[in-house]
């Protein structure tokens, strides 16, 4: 009864002792059968199995060099399995193919090309897309020199739309001690471009009478 400590006599316990590898369902019902004990259930003699000790000796896990009791079968054909398994060949959803394009946390366009990559060894990275195909029609950007975007929207990867100026440059065209290109309207970009040049030039004359 719920409540009443269940006793075993010697034998019992001897059977239940030499019995505690195999699968406890299995030795349960047996034990049953073979001592008349139905007011026994499966959770005291769990219980008293742990109390002893009697562990079975499995771990639940699949210890190395084991067999799967799986090896070898075929998954039975179910339609509704069979919509979300990976068909031969297909990639994850998620794989970023070549020419594959994001945007980087500074708002540039990365895009993927075939490339390995220094850091990882993979056979594709990502780079600026601005500047990868500024590069393929103009050529390699000489150090020193950076891409400056014209019309202010860096997602505007045409090349027309950089052009390569001269490090030296950027002070003159900054927001906060230069003229503020980026925050220039449209019509007056060229002409802040101009004058930034203008200064840059007077700037390196001065530097080479200075030297001369």
């Amino acid at each position: 009864m719920k409540g009443r400590a269940i006793t075993y006599t010697a034998d019992e316990l001897a059977w239940i002792e030499a019995h505690k590898a195999d699968v406890r369902a299995d030795a349960h019902a047996q034990f049953v059968a073979l001592f008349d004990r139905p007011d026994v259930q499966l959770s005291a003699y769990n219980g008293l199995c742990k109390r002893k000790g009697w562990l079975t000796g499995r771990t639940g896990r699949i210890e190395p060099g084991a067999v799967p009791p799986n090896k070898g079968k075929k998954m039975p054909y179910h339609p509704n399995s069979a919509r979300t398994q990976f068909k031969k060949g297909q990639l994850p959803h998620n794989t970023k193919h070549l020419g594959h394009e994001r945007i980087s946390k500074d708002g540039y366009v990365e895009i993927s090309v075939a490339e390995t990559n220094p850091h990882t060894g993979f056979e594709r990275r990502y780079v600026l897309k601005h500047r990868h195909l500024w590069e393929q029609k103009n050529g390699p950007i000489p150090a020193g020199h950076p891409l400056k975007c014209l019309d202010g929207n860096k997602q505007n990867t045409d090349p027309s739309n950089w052009e390569l100026i001269s490090r030296e440059m950027q002070p003159y065209l900054q927001g906060r001690f230069g003229m503020n290109f980026d925050a220039a309207e449209p019509e007056v970009k060229p002409a802040i471009m101009a004058v930034a040049k203008l200064k840059h030039a007077v700037r390196k004359a001065k530097a080479r009478r200075k030297s001369a």
